[in-house]
């Protein structure tokens, strides 16, 4: 089996859309949750959200590509373009044959089907836009990146609702690992914050109503949440078969060693309150990458600050790691500071592990003020923590009972 190493990152993000900046203000422990500003949110029982910041698409698309974009695509191709820079990949000396894109979404292009919407209720149905269906469709995004390089590998997308950037990865290494592909961008975008996903959220009543403190919204974890903060995002990372990387002397931030995917069966929004196929897709990723529980120092959780997600998924870490490994792991919630990017949540929250693993210290869980007491293991609650994370693992939980969880390892 081919090993497979990151070789780039990006993300674009409500801390940020400089790797760097991004990185920095994470380790701080800062907020990028604020009030709605993209629309009158003064009806809607939840008014706070992750918007981007730092972030100019006029860098990355010109204007007349950006008409012909939803803004969960223009995300993707922004951050993939980083990613690429990032990784020091010079495509016209590759063989682009053998460079393929797997990118997610959840939800798609969420803007045009809310404007297609409104022209046909005004205006009739022959004021459609022929653009309509290329802009709306979750696959377009993964399109766009490989028409823009020239990449001629497998080119698909997975929607598996906020597993669909970690499903891609993951799907990725495989093909990497069987010899399918030599290098994978892939990762996830999603632009859900206009009136319709704020929207359908608040009718499920998925979202944190703190409207009078939105830096305190999100707190997975702790025994006050109310419910996850929506946000909007990208985020790409270069995989590439270890001796392709090592020829081209590209960094290397990490080994990507192990990929578990299963499902709960069990409902359509709700987790399987005792994390079963949580715990059996944590198993199944370090086991791929040859590992034991005692070999795993860091896990980013999927924490949304939801009732039963925080705590069915403490249960899955202890009964994936055993109780005893459990308790000596760090443990923390990017969604704690950016809200939930949904189908991009994966994607960023990989982007952090590789980063933790190479920089040797991981981030805070903010806002864990008063723990739940079936939340009761180390979730980094006293600001980032100097820690040499030789293994780790991310998880992702989707609605309709999807997960899927990533190892990554330090390069040996």
């Amino acid at each position: 089996m081919r090993r497979v190493v990151v070789t780039g990152l990006n993300v674009i993000s409500p801390l940020g859309s400089d790797l760097e900046v991004f990185w920095e203000r994470l380790l701080k422990g800062q907020s990028g949750i604020r009030p709605i500003e993209a629309f009158d949110v003064s009806q809607y029982t939840s008014r706070i959200g992750g918007e981007l910041v730092d972030f100019d698409i006029n860098q990355f698309i010109t204007p007349k590509e950006q008409r012909r974009m939803d803004p969960f695509t223009q995300y993707g191709v922004a951050s993939a373009k980083m990613a690429v820079e990032n990784s020091g990949l010079e495509p016209d000396k590759e063989d682009l044959r053998r460079i393929g894109v797997v990118y997610g979404s959840g939800i798609g292009g969420l803007f045009i089907l809310m404007n297609q919407m409104r022209t046909l209720i005004d205006k009739g149905p022959s004021r459609f836009s022929p653009f309509m269906i290329p802009q709306m469709i979750t696959n377009i995004a993964a399109g766009h990146i490989a028409i823009l390089y020239g990449f001629k590998g497998p080119n698909f997308c997975i929607t598996s609702a906020c597993a669909s950037a970690t499903h891609c990865i993951g799907e990725s290494l495989r093909m990497i690992q069987h010899g399918e592909a030599d290098v994978m961008i892939t990762g996830g975008s999603e632009a859900p914050i206009n009136e319709l996903g704020v929207g359908g959220f608040c009718a499920m009543r998925a979202l944190s109503t703190r409207n009078d403190d939105p830096q305190k919204a999100s707190r997975p974890f702790d025994r006050d949440r109310d419910g996850f903060v929506i946000a909007e995002g990208a985020a790409t990372i270069v995989l590439e078969e270890y001796e392709h990387a090592k020829k081209r002397g590209a960094h290397i931030y990490c080994e990507l060693a192990g990929y578990g995917r299963t499902c709960d069966a069990y409902h359509i929004t709700a987790p399987d309150s005792e994390g079963e196929g949580a715990t059996r897709g944590m198993m199944l990723a370090y086991q791929d990458a040859g590992l034991n529980p005692e070999d795993i120092q860091y896990i980013n959780a999927h924490g949304t600050s939801t009732e039963l997600n925080d705590k069915g998924e403490t249960k899955a870490i202890k009964a994936a790691l055993g109780e005893d490994v459990a308790r000596k792991l760090a443990i923390s919630s990017t969604k704690s500071m950016t809200g939930h990017t949904l189908g991009a949540a994966g994607g960023v929250e990989s982007v952090v592990c590789a980063l933790s693993i190479e920089r040797g210290v991981v981030h805070p869980t903010i806002n864990l003020e008063n723990p739940d007491p079936e939340c009761d293991l180390d979730y980094v609650a006293d600001g980032a923590r100097e820690l040499k994370v030789k293994a780790c693992l991310n998880n992702s939980l989707g609605f309709g009972g999807h997960n899927a969880t990533l190892c990554f390892k330090a390069l040996d």
